[in-house]
């Protein structure tokens, strides 16, 4: 009975006339970015922070929740008719995507790709209802210390998922804590790494870093190497797929389903993982593997699948802990955080409206996404053909207009420009920014939760060790580390992200 209250309460908040518009302005906007490779979610909800200080927090989260899984949905279509992905998730898709477009299939690839992504957010948006308030009644039991511990594996498992070199994702987390110090202490109110700057007294600014390294620095790397697109011309006939289609990829959706499902939560796994992770699967239990990168439906209808599902269910520790999964959900708390909400299980209890009205508005989002993807496909492919370094100056305009916006500061513009070229580097660098970003949004908060299980216990750190649940975590976090350090392991890691 609680579920349904909760479930009738989310609804009267998302099917408000201006939250069901500010819905439809996500998911479509969502959609856009997704189709443009190299304008992802991070790079669009980066630019559109300050925009979101006027509207009600409700709104404000729903939009922003509309462009991450509507990117979901927007990369598939590029991917399958141009083989051209336009999100990291949608490279799988990509695979036997297009070559069912070659071979005139390309309509039932489109309705595989769009019907497997709408049952999985669905699914996973029904598993967010049931399991967040049970989490979230658990997290109401952590103290500083289990939450500092907490916090810990968070960012060792966003080490393990990281693509790439683990000494760089380890330096990126580093990086990302050392920033998150400066400013003024709390508790002694003396300046810490400001070097006399007045501007850094308050620290840096969240919008700032994530429009410099997420916005420039991430776009500046695409116009490099910039390409040309070439749409497909043919004629996009048959969109709905046969009865043998349907037979192919009712497993594969639901298998994709579960397994996003389980991967969105882990901190750094998310949506690319979850596709990469199910295409695997799909091609190791099918009776013809040989097919698989030929135009074989279960591998659009399985990874599809799975990058909706690990989209949805990415936003349930954010919710229900306040800690982060991924680079977007960073963004989501910083875009809370600003709204005057503080994350974490209490937000349940204390801005109901808010919890309830997000989660029935992925429903609609998801319904939204299948009435609009298909007939627009037109639309998106023309899209890519529209030139980057045509797209390159709005952008950085509408960057410098929104840093600006928020303190009304040169400074910051400065200091955008600066992280932007940070960004540039370690790209060419390989270093993976969103550890460091994950960082510098948890960083701050195990300081505190630190300070506050030291000061509980006299200044005795055994403390994380004698309460079992902290010592459960740091447990798990050690292992994890130790784990992904094996030799085997490591070359097995490896070999997975440059398949991906």
């Amino acid at each position: 009975m609680d579920m349904i209250n909760h479930l009738a309460l989310g609804f009267s908040v998302a099917l408000s006339l201006q939250n069901l518009g500010y819905c439809f302005i996500g998911v479509l906007l969502g959609t856009a970015i997704g189709v443009l490779p190299g304008l992802g979610p991070v790079a669009t909800i980066a630019m559109l922070l300050p925009i979101t200080f006027g509207l009600p927090p409700e709104s404000a989260l729903i939009m922003l929740a509309g462009i991450y899984y509507g990117a979901q949905y927007g990369g598939s279509t590029t991917a399958i008719l141009v083989n051209l992905p336009g999100e990291p998730s949608s490279v799988v898709t990509s695979l036997d995507g297009h070559q069912m477009a070659r071979q005139g299939k390309a309509g039932r690839a489109l309705a595989t790709a769009a019907i497997g992504s709408f049952a999985a957010g669905s699914a996973s948006t029904l598993l967010i209802a049931m399991f967040a308030p049970i989490l979230a009644a658990v997290a109401l039991k952590f103290g500083p210390a289990e939450y500092f511990s907490l916090m810990v594996l968070g960012l060792v498992a966003s080490i393990v998922m990281a693509s790439g070199s683990l000494l760089h994702a380890l330096g990126m987390i580093f990086i990302g804590l050392l920033l998150g110090l400066i400013g003024t202490d709390v508790n002694s109110a003396v300046p810490r790494y400001t070097f006399d700057s007045p501007q850094l007294s308050d620290g840096i600014n969240f919008v700032v870093l994530a429009m410099g390294v997420f916005g420039v620095g991430e776009i500046v790397a695409d116009l490099e190497k910039e390409t040309s697109r070439s749409a497909m011309s043919m004629r996009i006939t048959g969109l709905m797929p046969t009865r043998e289609d349907w037979r192919r990829i009712i497993g594969p959706i639901i298998r994709g389903t579960i397994l996003g499902s389980v991967i969105g939560v882990l901190p750094g796994g998310g949506a690319a993982l979850a596709s990469f992770g199910s295409y695997t699967l799909e091609k190791k239990i099918s009776k013809t593997p040989e097919e698989f990168g030929k135009g074989a439906i279960e591998g659009v209808a399985g990874p599809e699948s799975a990058n909706n599902a690990g989209a949805q269910t990415s936003f349930v520790p954010m919710l229900t802990l306040g800690i982060p999964s991924n680079s977007v959900m960073a963004l989501m708390i910083g875009a809370m955080i600003m709204q005057g909400v503080q994350p974490g299980p209490s937000v349940m209890t204390t801005q109901p409206a808010l919890f309830w009205g997000l989660i029935a508005s992925m429903w609609i989002g998801n319904l939204m996404l299948l009435v609009l993807n298909l007939p627009l496909v037109g639309l998106w492919v023309k899209m890519i053909s529209i030139p980057y370094h045509y797209l390159f100056p709005i952008i950085v305009t509408f960057c410098v207009i929104g840093v600006f916006s928020v303190n009304n500061s040169t400074f910051d513009i400065y200091l955008m420009a600066i992280f932007g070229v940070f960004g540039y580097v370690m790209r060419k660098l390989d270093g993976e920014p969103t550890p460091m970003l994950l960082a510098f949004i948890l960083g701050p908060m195990m300081e505190e939760f630190l300070r506050r299980s030291l000061l509980l216990s006299r200044g005795d750190p055994l403390v994380l060790l004698s309460r079992p649940i902290s010592a459960v975590l740091l447990a798990v976090a050690a292992g994890l580390l130790v784990m992904v350090l094996l030799p085997n392991v490591r070359k097995t890691r490896e070999v997975a992200f440059q398949e991906d």
